[in-house]
């Protein structure tokens, strides 16, 4: 009898043991992907500021060719006087 209660209880103990190995196995994997989760985040948030960047960019130089565009339609300024 003796050796059954001590079997049974190295038997708990090793599930004990086998359960806090599993949680600590499911503990580490979901760092690693929360972490690949961030990181992975955190190149789109990147990859989308270069694309904003872009964009400012394309735009000023548009509106520089627009206000170069006005100038040139705007009739030149007359120097002297008028003859009547």
């Amino acid at each position: 009898m003796r050796t059954k209660v001590g079997a049974t209880v190295i038997g708990v103990m090793v599930v004990g043991i086998l359960s806090g190995c599993q949680a600590q196995y499911e503990h580490e994997a979901r760092s690693k992907a929360a972490a690949q989760n961030a990181e992975s985040a955190a190149t789109r948030a990147e990859s989308a500021a270069h694309r904003a960047e872009s964009a400012v960019s394309k735009a000023e130089a548009a509106a520089q060719r627009a206000e170069a565009a006005v100038e040139k339609m705007q009739p030149a300024p007359r120097h002297g006087r008028r003859r009547k």
